[in-house]
């Protein structure tokens, strides 16, 4: 599942089934894009982690209202494309609207094909159904692997386990398997509607990718006063993904997730048990993990424009 690539701190997973080498830590896009990180540090974070050995690179379309994925087209300029595998995602539902918003994407990010796209934010029970349309954001993704702008597929959500396990029946029942999920992966989803517990051992039974986020949660996770960061790091490491993906906004960060990988040693299920009990009375009510229990994480749900029109078939049905 995993070794060291020469000359390199880092650790290396297969992603899923589709035989690509990443690093055990990704990189995240959302904080390289925010106001209070100088472009010059963001660009200097990005390449000082591919130097030393992290390749995944996490972004969005509608990150920082595109400042992340400009970013980080200038942090890949020269050799770094090279060395980098890119992931983005796009919150189109419609065929039309994710077609453009992944060619804003390429542009931002100067590059000719994106490694993996995936569908952002499947949060509500609808949108595995409007992505599989016919006039779907997923046609387009098809189209655009075909014509090499993109290798691989997946999707991404932070709401309900049960929304994902949900997308992959209705994705089977097109014929079509994702090569990646992401989803929240973190001491605290233990105790209330785990993704661990529920989709995990589901994408570990199909080989498809797993991408942990929302390891520390932004921070709001280390609020509680029950676990440090490299605890939060450590427990992800530990569970089978092929990436957990951590925001960095500053070198000291960087080298925290350095930290983190150099002194993690796989945790038999005593010591698991141990931390998970550390964060299980602050973890029952998802009061941590608002990404779950409010809307305030849902960029989609304050700009529903992004993900297109509904269907012109379910629009057929509807009285006059």
């Amino acid at each position: 599942m995993s070794g060291s690539m020469p000359n390199s701190e880092m650790p290396y997973r297969v992603l899923g089934n589709t035989g690509e080498k990443v690093s055990a830590i990704g990189l995240g896009g959302w904080h390289i894009g925010l106001k209070h990180i100088d472009e010059q540090l963001a660009i200097r974070i990005v390449r000082t982690a591919i130097d030393r050995g992290i390749n995944f690179m996490d972004n969005s379309w509608d990150y920082n209202g595109g400042v992340s994925e400009i970013r980080m087209g200038k942090a890949l300029r020269d050799r770094y494309r090279d060395k980098a595998f890119l992931m983005t995602k796009i919150d189109g539902r419609s065929k039309q609207e994710a077609a453009r918003q992944l060619d804003e994407s390429l542009q931002r990010l100067q590059v000719d094909y994106i490694d993996l796209v995936q569908h952002h934010e499947i949060i509500r029970y609808e949108d595995p159904h409007r992505i599989f349309d016919k006039e779907g954001a997923n046609a387009a993704l098809i189209e655009a692997r075909e014509a090499g702008k993109l290798r691989y597929i997946g999707f991404t959500g932070h709401k309900d386990p049960h929304i994902h396990l949900h997308t992959l029946e209705v994705a089977a029942t097109y014929g079509f398997k994702f090569d990646t999920v992401q989803m929240p992966l973190n001491v605290m989803d233990a105790h209330y509607r785990s993704f661990a517990k529920l989709v995990l051992p589901e994408l570990v039974k199909q080989n498809i990718g797993v991408l942990g986020m929302k390891s520390l949660a932004n921070g709001i996770l280390l609020k509680s006063n029950t676990v440090t960061p490299i605890e939060c790091l450590h427990y992800a490491l530990n569970l089978p993904t092929s990436v957990v993906i951590t925001g960095i906004d500053s070198m000291e960060i960087l080298e925290q997730a350095f930290e983190a990988v150099r002194t993690f040693q796989p945790m038999n299920d005593e010591q698991v048990r141990s931390l998970l009990a550390k964060t299980a009375e602050v973890a029952s009510s998802g009061e941590f993990e608002p990404f779950k229990t409010s809307s305030i994480f849902d960029s989609t749900a304050q700009n529903p424009d992004w993900l297109g029109e509904e269907p012109q078939r379910i629009q057929q049905l509807m009285p006059a």
